[in-house]
């Protein structure tokens, strides 16, 4: 055999399971989830007092690869998420050129065969993300796609993202949307409201996201067709979440720890490392995306990682949006949330690790017999402060610089093998 996890804590919600146990693996799978396990095996982890659960999966990550990779590329992307405790991601196809034909997806899927962890290219919905003429689907499927999406723009075409939900769905992608109205935006640069007035900048008002959101909800409903939508950062947009299921559209859901924790306050720094797209929102939003992650509403936490230099975040008014939060995720979720007392572990495992793979389509997120082998081992109690000096990540554009997290990824396993371990 060869790796042997002892004594540790796990937790694995697919499989109902919550306990001291360990974990035999051989040749990449996991051969058993158990008590007392004393076969011999070429490596043995002690875990005693550590927290082991599935590998995390983040369905929403921006690599920059091809064609920016000065901010990230899918080597150095995947080092910062085995840091993290996420053992696969699924990159957004906003590159250079976009992820809109089978050969930029062949790019995609080769470089990542060097990758530590296993990464999922998302396919544009439209040729050339411009809103006009839908990809083929068939065709990015087959490359290796395993969702589609024009994240960063929005498909404002009506019955343009129709045909895409019933195409996509038949071609077996879910069609993920980046909610979005950019004449209503036109030109904000964050949250609108009593901060950017006082700051003497253009806001970008949460309608913008709404009604995107309530469209594109009730026509997925009206098709009887899947949606997933991304990022959802407002108190309406959850709203309009809930009632999309309650009232039978098949709308699944994400958002990132930062709209659970932070609010546009901290823009008063005029500090571009806290705007992102969408941007963060006010208390009430916070308390909204709260409530929606932890009684069931919210799918998936996820990071929209998006790395940017330093010089191009330097100047507040013309720096892009986005942040990194690969390295963040699971620590960020448990010092809000768990240790807070909102919510609890098997509920962050189906957050992170088995509902991003459900929707994707993609193997993973539970400790059973057969499963690969990708798993996640923390500290749930270890403190320590955020340092974008140390991130792996080639950008060092956190939103949670000079934090303090309670909860720290010790160790990260990808079938079978040890692709991050803190000494």
């Amino acid at each position: 055999m060869e790796l042997l996890l002892k004594n540790g804590y796990v937790v694995d919600a697919a499989n109902d399971f919550e306990g001291v146990a360990d974990i035999l693996v051989d040749k990449g799978r996991i051969v058993r989830c158990g008590a007392d396990i004393t076969e011999e095996a070429d490596t043995v982890v002690d875990c005693t007092g550590k927290t082991v659960i599935p590998g995390i999966c983040d369905m929403h990550v921006h690599f920059r690869d091809p064609g920016q990779t000065h901010k990230e590329d899918i080597i150095t992307g995947s080092e910062a998420a085995a840091a993290g405790g996420v053992t696969a991601v699924a990159c957004m196809p906003n590159t250079v050129p976009v992820v809109d034909n089978a050969e930029t997806v062949k790019y995609i899927v080769d470089k990542a065969k060097k990758a530590k962890v296993k990464v999922y290219p998302i396919g544009c919905i439209t040729k050339g993300q411009r809103g006009e003429e839908l990809c083929d689907f068939d065709e990015l499927r087959k490359a290796g796609c395993v969702a589609v999406s024009d994240d960063g723009k929005p498909v404002l075409n009506a019955r343009l993202m129709s045909r895409a939900m019933v195409k996509a769905h038949y071609a077996g992608l879910r069609v993920i949307s980046h909610c979005e109205d950019p004449n209503v935006v036109a030109g904000g640069i964050m949250n609108s409201g009593v901060v950017s007035k006082e700051l003497g900048v253009k806001g970008m008002h949460r309608i913008s996201e709404d009604i995107s959101t309530a469209r594109d909800i009730v026509t997925a409903g009206d098709l009887e067709m899947p949606i997933h939508i991304a990022h959802v950062s407002t108190a309406t947009s959850m709203l309009l979440v809930r009632l999309g299921a309650r009232y039978g559209a098949m709308v699944t859901s994400e958002t990132a720890p930062h709209y659970f924790m932070l609010t546009d306050e901290k823009l008063r720094m005029r500090d571009a490392d806290y705007r992102m797209n969408p941007p963060l929102r006010t208390e009430d939003d916070v308390t909204a995306i709260t409530e929606g992650v932890c009684d069931g509403t919210i799918d998936c936490i996820v990071t929209d990682h998006a790395p940017h230099t330093a010089e191009e975040k330097a100047d507040f008014e013309t720096a892009p949006n986005g942040v990194v939060g690969l390295e963040t995720s699971l620590a960020a979720t448990l010092t809000a949330l768990y240790h807070k007392g909102k919510i609890t572990l098997k509920r962050i495992v189906r957050l992170m690790c088995v509902n991003p793979r459900k929707i994707l389509g993609v193997p993973g997120g539970s400790l059973g017999e057969g499963e690969p082998a990708d798993i996640t081992v923390f500290d749930i109690n270890e403190e320590w402060i955020v340092n974008p000096d140390k991130l792996h990540s080639k950008s060092k554009n956190t939103c949670f610089k000079g934090m303090k997290m309670r909860g720290r990824v010790k160790m990260t396993i990808v079938d079978g093998k040890i692709v991050y371990e803190d000494k």
